[in-house]
């Protein structure tokens, strides 16, 4: 994909949320759903106490990380018997408005892990729309927090609450919001974005926990999810959902990682023996390029590319091995290692990268495929910091497993 290419798609990406500008961090893993921070620089270090802290906000449960647009801080949480969306003043951290919807999940697996919501806000024009882990769908004003409407997307459609509840954040695109529902016939659900009724439902696609990403065929934008089982593409217009290649194995397995896409291929990683697949993507069809389980098996971590290298985690949080990887995209390759560093969300800004551990730690890097060099690192929060981190404006929000939001000071904008 040439640079003119590639800026034409991460425009209508832009497009797809509303209207965000740069230094916004309007839903899930960045503008671009890749963790690319266009227009941030940061720090070349830090003072030996760390990036400074601007402002911390007392939080309750979940794992659902900040979204941000304009000077607006949107975060989802759950506190008591509600899930709680609530916008903080960007710098300083004051609370706006709060909006409450009453919280029924309880937890699957082990009822005692946290309930709290797992999906990041998506916010796109003047709307915040959240998703709850009972699979409840809400949209507020960004504003006010006025209510706009509410939709009980796993009740109604028989959805699956999974392992953990409902994880996979929704994502805009052609007008109308489309949820990995996964309910008989419900696989995927688009819904209209102001008022919440039903455009259409298709295909039989079980829900997981990664959430979709915007993929641009023959000039078209379609929605690319890794479903519980299936690669799979959902064109928002007509609702076909085409499968391109199985992704998945049955039992107690998750797909987690949000599937990348550049240069015209796809990058699709799991761990629990499904490995990673890079294929080519030519209209609605794939061609592999490599597959295996060795290369980069990320357990729930999204990597990220820059300049043909793949970033991220290989390995799984709950067996302790886990290593961040540099991989050569087009052989799968891994130009180096670093074993024993544990689970880690990356954001990518200019060459370097912001890497958040689930220890607490946050590290700073050079994005240097010849070898690991780390620039810095401090510990930012208790762990365990499993919510994914937002970057806007130079200012970094990480929530931590004590149950606040932490906002640090670790660079500024470019423009």
């Amino acid at each position: 994909m040439s640079f003119a290419h590639r800026i034409t798609a991460m425009a209508g990406l832009l497009l797809a949320v509303g209207a965000a500008s740069a230094g916004d961090w309007p839903q899930i893993l960045g503008p671009y759903r890749n963790g690319h921070a266009d227009g941030e620089r940061l720090s070349d270090s830090w003072p030996a106490s760390g990036p400074k802290v601007l402002w911390k906000y007392p939080l309750g449960s979940g794992y659902a990380g900040a979204a941000l647009l304009g000077q607006r801080a949107i975060v989802f949480h759950r506190v008591g018997a509600s899930e709680r969306v609530e916008c903080l003043e960007a710098a300083s951290g004051k609370s706006q408005w709060k909006a409450d919807f009453s919280a029924s999940y309880r937890g699957g697996v082990d009822p005692d892990r946290d309930i709290g919501p797992r999906c990041v806000p998506l916010l796109a024009d003047d709307t915040a729309y959240v998703f709850g882990a009972a699979g409840d769908l809400h949209a507020v004003a960004l504003d006010t927090g006025e209510k706009r409407w509410s939709r009980s997307l796993y009740a109604d459609y028989k959805g699956d609450e999974g392992y953990f509840g409902a994880g996979s954040t929704p994502i805009l695109i052609g007008g109308k919001l489309l949820v990995n529902v996964g309910g008989r016939g419900v696989g995927i659900v688009a819904l209209d974005p102001a008022s919440g009724k039903t455009a259409w439902k298709s295909s039989d696609e079980a829900a997981s926990y990664s959430s979709p990403a915007l993929a641009k065929i023959g000039g078209k934008e379609e929605a690319l999810f890794i479903t519980r089982m299936n690669c799979v593409l959902a064109d928002s217009a007509t609702g076909n959902v085409t499968t391109l290649f199985p992704f998945g194995k049955r039992g107690p397995t998750v797909n987690a990682a949000t599937p990348l896409i550049f240069d015209n291929k796809l990058f699709a990683t799991s761990s629990y023996g499904v490995g990673a697949t890079l294929a080519s993507l030519d209209g609605s069809s794939t061609r592999p390029i490599w597959s295996n389980d060795d290369t980069m098996s990320s357990q729930y971590a999204t990597p990220i590319e820059h300049n043909g290298f793949i970033y991220g985690i290989h390995g799984r949080e709950d067996v302790g091995v886990a290593e961040l990887r540099c991989v050569e995209a087009a052989t799968g390759n891994v130009r180096w290692s670093k074993t024993g560093y544990g689970v880690a969300h990356i954001i990518l800004a200019g060459d370097k990268l912001l890497i958040q551990k689930t220890d607490g730690q946050l590290a700073l890097a050079a994005a240097d495929p010849a070898a690991y060099r780390e620039l810095a690192t401090a510990h930012i929060a208790s762990g365990p910091t499993r919510a994914l981190p937002a970057l806007s404006r130079g200012r970094l929000y990480v929530r931590s497993g004590g149950g606040e939001l932490v906002c640090l000071n670790v660079g500024t904008m470019t423009n």
